[in-house]
């Protein structure tokens, strides 16, 4: 989702007008620079925030990290959750958490890719956090895909991961013109839907 909607969702227990401000500045920088190039003292800084000041707002780099992915993820999926819940048959449904996902990957400001493409720079505890949330964003694909009327013999698990790696990718390879995000989502499921070849 985007650096608002992470630090809004982030900082959903704590009201506190400056801490969304210093959780909207990591984001920034998390998504600009990652999570090596980016510390504690860069963050206070572009804060305004003196070192020991910013403990008060952030237990550490690490819990802040999983903070703002896991406020991403919240917002991704609640946002695709209201898009599929609007659809009843199971492709449209499919197509339109696909369209949901593609606006949320390929929004400016989004902070889905850079905090995703991070995982191996983080130490192992935090990336079993991440992971364990991104699993748990994963099982909304799941029970669509589990839902499509495909034949027997397709693995839903090898094609849930293949349409999400696609999405996943967009930010490489869209260029705003010859499609929509919707179209680019229809053809998605269009090429995915094994009854039409």
């Amino acid at each position: 989702m985007t650096i608002g909607d992470a630090a809004s969702a982030g900082g959903r227990d704590e009201g506190s007008g400056r801490r969304r401000q210093i959780l909207e500045i990591a984001a920034q920088l998390f998504a600009r620079k990652g999570y090596r190039g980016t510390s504690m003292r860069d963050i206070g800084e572009q804060a305004g925030v003196l070192g020991g000041s910013l403990y008060h707002h952030i237990k550490s780099k690490d819990a802040l990290f999983v903070e703002l992915h896991n406020g991403a993820l919240d917002a991704a999926e609640a946002r695709i959750a209201a898009a599929v819940a609007t659809q009843a048959d199971p492709w449209a449904r499919l197509e339109a958490a696909c369209a949901s996902l593609l606006d949320i990957q390929l929004a400016a400001d989004s902070l889905t890719m850079p905090m995703m493409n991070d995982f191996r720079a983080v130490p192992d505890p935090v990336r079993d956090q991440l992971v364990a949330r991104r699993d748990r964003f994963e099982q909304l694909f799941r029970d669509l895909v589990a839902a499509l009327p495909l034949p027997a013999d397709i693995d839903r698990s090898l094609y849930r991961t293949l349409l999400l790696s696609q999405l996943n990718s967009a930010a490489d390879w869209y260029r705003d013109g010859r499609l929509t995000r919707a179209q680019i989502a229809a053809q998605i499921v269009a090429i995915f839907r094994h009854d039409r070849l």
